[in-house]
């Protein structure tokens, strides 16, 4: 059988755009790379047309979830080779990029024009802006600097059969027509690959400087929260850790934290000034509250520390990782029920999201069920949910799913279905 797909090898040879290629029963066919929009929509629309593989679209291979691996079958379409700068006015304060650019490269040339894309994504040396947006990354400065849903303007994708469209535009107040690009954002490319996007920036802080209280287990911090938010300070991250979770960042924040403790972590930026006042202002509403410990991180020593909170939600070898969302009233049950259960939890408690990794003891799918009910119970029983963000692949059959009670399932098909009528785009992935 022909075809003139570009195809690879899983030894990575790329073979001619335009070159047929008869396909050999022993040669494993695993990647694609185009080059350009214009290859990417082709090799859709022929697979569509033909084969009708399952592929999945890859960036830094950073947010694949064990699901997405499930089929031996599963093609990873590659986006690496599209990490093109292709409009930056700098003074509207927006970028027009390829979706295969590394996040890491994205900042350094938004940082010569002293701007940024303010959202937090793990390893940024790997991850992709496409795959990031794919899967909503966003880590604990969401709480003052929002998500991608607040920064992408505009987005340029390729459907299921190859047909490429575009939404939004270059200019931030842009709002004709239905709002495709946050429909993207978050659908773990189920629905389309993600080829172009728009983003509008912020400028770079001045000054940054990180709070941190440590209270005993045992002590209520809900009270501290309710103040904090009537507060006149304007916190950009506002995070909980259990004595687990501020274990696992000791040696890489740079610093010695507190032992045993539940730390409450505030950070402030701006301009020199206004953060000195807001570290003042908050260390004296804090401390009515009888931490055990307060630490001022700034200066140098900021970065590392903020960058260690980022990368604490990364999948390790941990035996599982999940993301839960509930009611931000509900942070310091959460945060309770994962000490108890050994678990590493850091939560977002100005926005209600939880990232948590399981102990070592955790060896067994139906151990790790177990586990997680009660965590899956208390979202779920405040209008949230639980997900799994990586797992043991011999457990993905076996970790217990509440895709299937999704409310707006129905809904999400009739999307998937006019998108991606064949089901070839991560049918593993889709809700």
């Amino acid at each position: 059988m022909l075809s003139s797909l570009e195809l690879s090898t899983k030894g990575g040879h790329s073979l001619g755009n335009e070159l047929e290629i008869e396909r050999l029963d022993h040669v494993a066919i695993t990647e694609w790379t185009p080059t350009t929009a214009t290859e990417l929509g082709r090799i859709v629309s022929e697979n569509f047309q033909n084969e009708k593989h399952p592929f999945s679209p890859v960036g830094g291979r950073t947010a694949i979830n064990q699901s997405s691996d499930s089929s031996p079958e599963m093609i990873h379409l590659l986006t690496s080779q599209l990490n093109r700068v292709v409009d930056y006015p700098s003074r509207d304060m927006t970028i027009t990029v390829e979706a295969g650019i590394r996040i890491e490269a994205l900042q350094e040339i938004l940082r010569e024009k002293n701007q940024r894309l303010p959202i937090d994504i793990p390893q940024a040396g790997r991850a992709s802006l496409g795959g990031a947006i794919a899967a909503n990354v966003s880590g604990p400065s969401r709480y003052g600097y929002g998500t991608f849903r607040d920064y992408v303007i505009g987005i340029t994708a390729v459907d299921g059969q190859g047909r490429l469209f575009s939404a939004g535009g270059k200019v931030v107040k842009n709002v004709a027509g239905y709002d495709l690009c946050k429909l993207l954002i978050g659908s773990r490319g189920s629905l389309a690959t993600i080829t172009e996007v728009t983003l509008k920036l912020r400028p770079l802080s001045e000054a940054n400087a990180i709070v941190l209280a440590a209270f005993e287990p045992e002590k209520p911090l809900e009270p501290i929260l309710a103040e904090l938010n009537k507060s006149a300070t304007r916190p950009v991250v506002l995070d909980l850790l259990n004595p687990k979770a501020a274990w696992h960042l000791n040696g890489e924040a740079n610093q010695k934290l507190p032992d045993g403790k539940n730390l409450l972590w505030i950070e402030f930026a701006g301009t020199t000034s206004e953060v000195s006042w807001q570290a003042s202002t908050v260390q004296e509403e804090v401390q009515k509250h009888q931490p055990t410990e307060i630490l001022v991180i700034e200066t140098e020593e900021y970065q590392p520390s903020h960058d260690a909170l980022v990368e604490f939600r990364t999948t390790s070898d941990d035996p599982l990782t999940f993301h839960a969302s509930f009611p931000k009233s509900r942070s310091q049950e959460f945060l309770t029920l994962a000490t108890e259960h050994e678990i590493a939890l850091q939560i977002h408690a100005g926005n209600g999201v939880a990232y948590g990794h399981l102990p070592d003891r955790c060896t067994t799918s139906s151990t790790a069920n177990e586990m997680l009910r009660p965590f899956r119970d208390l979202a779920e029983s405040s209008g949230g949910g639980l997900t799994i963000l990586n797992s043991d692949p011999e457990w993905s059959s076996e970790i217990e799913s509440a895709a299937q009670r999704n409310q707006a399932r129905d809904l999400m098909q009739g999307i998937k279905k006019t998108l991606d009528p064949a089901n070839l785009m991560s049918p593993g992935l889709f809700l």
